[in-house]
């Protein structure tokens, strides 16, 4: 029997379209904003002997995020024994009001391995959203009073030597640039790079990686692009809030320095589409 194939009508395949729409609708706002992984880099710095294990929380976003689901991806870095643990920024989206609740979540993590946070443009419970054109930070007091009974420093353009594990280690964190409260010349002014000790340095935003460049550091972590959020076959990350499309996420060589970006455990309207939240683990050697 010869097998003749039935012509698509107009009614089927617009329900087709229809049906792949809201499969994919559901799965960006339901499935994938909850389905974190683990992201593992390897960063070169020349420390020699022991390598040092390194895990940055990025853009965590409270409220809309649950702090249930928050709790789950820290406990799951936790369990990778890291030696630093680095926050670059966004605990909230706006106006939050649970903040000795996140406070209980996050003071896990400095029982772990010693902890240090900067600001991102979410923090002030304002969006600051480029230099000149915002209401700067607003209001910090409450992040910084969260992460200070959590019991974790808040690096706001300023350095902290740190010894681990036989390594020594600069740590360098910025405020954030669209806020207006980046200051490097303060952060790097007062000591001097030494040999054999390299720079590790916090900046909320990718896009300052240019204006940085005159500073002395070895790698930059940074978050606020959420990894694209949106990452679309064909088109990339239209919606990524930087300029320079090159770096969404991920370990990047850039003039002699390492870039990392990460793709943040929380975001925007809880909404993520092929770009799954991480947890970042960075092995430095």
């Amino acid at each position: 029997m010869k097998f003749i194939p039935r012509s698509i009508t107009r009614r089927r395949f617009l329900s087709g379209c229809f049906g792949a729409v809201a499969g994919a609708g559901l799965w960006t706002r339901f499935i994938e904003p909850w389905w974190f992984k683990i992201a593992h880099q390897t960063v070169p710095l020349g420390l020699g002997g022991e390598p040092l294990r390194l895990l940055q929380f990025t853009d965590m976003h409270a409220d809309p995020m649950p702090l249930d689901f928050l709790r789950k991806t820290f406990r799951a870095g936790l369990a990778l024994k890291p030696d630093l643990i680095c926050l670059t920024g966004d605990f909230i989206t706006r106006k939050y009001d649970r903040w000795d609740e996140y406070a209980s979540v996050l003071s896990e993590l400095p029982v772990v391995a010693p902890t240090f946070a900067i600001l991102g443009n979410h923090d002030g419970g304002k969006w600051a959203y480029r230099p000149g054109f915002h209401d700067g930070y607003a209001d910090t007091s409450h992040v910084r009073t969260m992460l200070d009974t959590a019991r974790i420093p808040l690096l706001h353009n300023r350095r902290e030597r740190l010894a681990l594990r036989r390594h020594e280690i600069d740590l360098v964190g910025l405020g954030d640039w669209w806020a207006d409260a980046m200051n490097p010349k303060a952060a790097f002014s007062g000591w001097k790079r030494e040999p054999g000790v390299p720079t590790i340095l916090l900046s909320h935003n990718p896009d300052t990686k240019d204006r940085l460049l005159p500073f002395p550091w070895d790698v930059m972590l940074s978050g606020h692009t959420h990894g694209g959020q949106l990452s679309l076959p064909f088109i990339g990350e239209p919606f990524a809030p930087i300029r320079d499309k090159r770096f969404v996420r991920g370990l990047y060589r850039w003039e002699d320095r390492w870039l990392h970006i990460s793709a943040g455990v929380g975001a925007l309207h809880t909404a993520r589409f092929n770009c799954r939240p991480e947890v970042s683990l960075l092995t430095l050697t």
